[in-house]
């Protein structure tokens, strides 16, 4: 194991890595039960919740080992939040026009482009294109959107009604009705655990206890059981072996994508999982220290073509696209440096198939402190950022702040892109000497293409 995943190189053990991958599986979770729910809405879509769970489950399971295996990358796979709500809104937006196959057909393309661009290394080029501050201001995006996830699962924010009428659908508010607020302390104990999760796991931080992240998550989940959060009911009633009934593997309807023309469909896809897997890939490296190595940009490439691979493989299985989580962020501060993390995380996920209840009796409320704590680690990367020059420290504020507000890395990165590229211009007209790529105007244009013709709220 010391030689293949080359441990001891980056400073790490066994034990270290085993423990990093079960709390990235812990920290991800969620998604096994998420997706299903996300994907069939009730079976709106007409889905079949237990084959999108075995889909989940394995497609996340195998492309995650293949991180490990060949990328040696502490980075975990699954069907990304996001896009999955798009691919059902799609779905049942669209009158029974696009089937959930058809769907799925738009997800495979959108793979094999990702294949194609990685192979020709288009993507790769985006290390060079998109400059230090940029990347520094993705890495701190993507901690403060980690940290949103956290405070919204938890019930410590959510969106509250100011109005006067309490009854009218969210959907239906004017905006100057509503607000973000923390929810109710007092008689939430929900929010309760949360916080003493996030306590726990913040003693044992400070006090340099290893595993804190992992040992915060269990301890949580245990205080939680008599506090009536950990619902440990459905352990006495629970499916131990998967049913492997109405599996959708292969059944992508190409003609109908075609025929329907989902070009914008297949094109937001395309363009969402681009600059979220960019910006995972290249945050959570940043964050484990393999950016400077002297193969990472090597590294990198073969990261993205496990990725690509895994958005058609992920289809094939019959679920939505598999991308790179931010998730894996919880293993890598939890010490985690290789591809053992990774293969750890991934034999979970192939397990969970026998054990889900298990792994789903742990609450969001004790994952949401993993969460917030990662947030703070990511933080670090703020300093980098050269705030005194406005060319770098406007786009760089944008990509930040646009991360968590608007729910997505990829609208983070767009505004930063287009602001870099349009203030960095201006600035060289002034005499200024700024480098913008070539490729960043490709991205410009494609960028303003997805805002005028696609949904941005993916």
């Amino acid at each position: 194991m010391d030689k293949f995943f080359q441990l001891r190189e980056n400073k790490t053990n066994v034990r270290t890595e085993i423990l990093a991958g079960i709390t990235t599986f812990i920290a991800m979770a969620y998604i096994l039960i998420v997706n299903p729910i996300t994907l069939t809405a009730g079976g709106a879509t007409g889905m079949d919740f237990n084959a999108v769970f075995v889909a989940t489950a394995v497609g996340a399971g195998l492309v995650t080992l293949l991180m490990g295996l060949l990328v040696n990358y502490p980075l975990a796979l699954a069907p990304g939040m996001g896009l999955n709500a798009y691919f059902a809104a799609v779905v049942l937006g669209s009158g029974g026009h696009i089937t959930w196959q058809v769907g799925l057909a738009a997800v495979f393309i959108s793979g094999i482009i990702f294949i194609i661009l990685t192979l020709t290394k288009i993507r790769q080029i985006l290390l060079d294109a998109v400059p230090e501050s940029i990347r520094n201001s993705i890495t701190v995006g993507i901690g403060l959107f980690i940290t949103i996830i956290g405070f919204k699962t938890s019930g410590i924010i959510g969106v509250f009604y100011i109005g006067k009428d309490a009854a009218k659908p969210l959907s239906l508010i004017n905006s100057n009705d509503w607000l973000l607020q923390l929810g109710n302390f007092a008689q939430d104990k929900a929010i309760l655990l949360t916080l003493i999760g996030l306590l726990i796991t913040g003693v044992l931080m400070v006090t340099r206890v290893q595993a804190a992240i992992l040992i915060g998550i269990i301890v949580t989940t245990i205080i939680g059981i008599p506090m009536g959060v950990t619902d440990l009911a459905s352990l006495s009633k629970a499916h131990w072996i998967p049913s492997f009934s109405h599996l959708a593997i292969g059944q992508l309807d190409f003609k109908g994508a075609f025929s329907t023309g989902l070009l914008t469909l297949i094109f937001t896809f395309t363009f969402v999982e681009l600059f979220d897997t960019f910006g995972t890939l290249t945050g959570t490296a940043a964050k484990a220290g393999l950016l400077d190595k002297p193969d990472s940009r090597k590294k990198i490439g073969q990261a993205m073509l496990v990725d690509a691979g895994g958005v058609s493989l992920g289809a094939l299985l019959g679920t939505s696209t598999i991308t790179a989580f931010v998730e894996s962020a919880a293993g890598v501060a939890q010490g985690g440096r290789t591809g053992l993390t990774s293969v750890t995380t991934g034999i979970l996920f192939i397990l969970a198939l026998f054990l889900a209840p298990l792994a789903l009796i742990v609450p969001a409320q004790a994952t949401a402190p993993a969460l917030i704590i990662v947030g703070v680690l990511m933080m670090g990367a703020v300093r980098h950022i050269d705030w005194d020059n406005m060319v770098h420290a406007i786009p760089a504020f944008l990509t930040i702040i646009m991360m968590p507000l608007t729910y997505s890395i990829a609208n983070g990165i767009s505004f930063g892109i287009i602001f870099y590229v349009v203030l960095a211009t201006a600035s060289n007209f002034a005499g200024g000497k700024n480098k913008v790529h070539w490729m960043m105007w490709v991205l410009t244009v494609l960028i303003l293409i997805r805002f005028i013709y696609t949904d941005l709220n993916v």
